[in-house]
């Protein structure tokens, strides 16, 4: 049995290519794998924009499937917020509808410090953290694993030291 060629003529006449008749499958499979991968690049990507956070302030939002995928079944809302070295922060999570986790994420994209459930038994989140470096930094409002969306309060507050009484107290500035 003798191997023909086939030659291929593409859209301009002095383009053409000789390919081995039993390449011809190879050389096909190749053609619709690149047209794939091209397919896959053409997808709509969303553009990541934090929301702005102010110190002081607290939000009221809702976490649903429009927000970020997790990779985990659930789904992140990401709140931008600058700190200054020194400041010391409490970051609390709400809702009555979902276990709430709060994640505190520097701005080279380490996790600075996280929170499942806070003090008492709750489903609701408490982070504290001390920042030991200026810039921006994401808080990210997720549920815990599965555990859906819905409603919830996000509340962030400078906490400062009373020198001398060895307590803390909130000041929302």
């Amino acid at each position: 049995m003798r191997v023909r060629d086939l030659t291929l003529y593409l859209d301009k006449p002095q383009l053409w290519l000789k390919i081995p008749f039993l390449s011809l499958i190879g050389a096909i499979s190749f053609l619709a794998f690149s047209l794939n991968v091209v397919g896959a690049r053409a997808q709509v990507v969303r553009d990541y924009h934090p929301i702005p956070l102010v110190i002081g302030s607290q939000v009221k939002n809702t976490l649903s499937d429009k927000d970020i995928p997790t990779g985990q079944g659930g789904f992140a809302r990401d709140y931008i917020l600058n700190l200054k070295v020194g400041d010391q922060i409490l970051i609390e999570l709400k809702s009555d509808k979902f276990d709430t986790l709060v994640t505190l994420i520097g701005a080279n994209g380490t996790t600075v410090a996280e929170n499942d459930d806070g003090p008492g038994g709750t489903t609701d989140s408490l982070l504290f953290a001390r920042i030991v470096k200026s810039g921006n930094y994401v808080v990210r409002v997720s549920a815990f694993g599965k555990t859906g969306g819905g409603p919830f309060t996000l509340k962030v507050t400078r906490v400062i030291e009373e020198r001398g009484r060895g307590g803390t107290r909130e000041k929302g500035r």
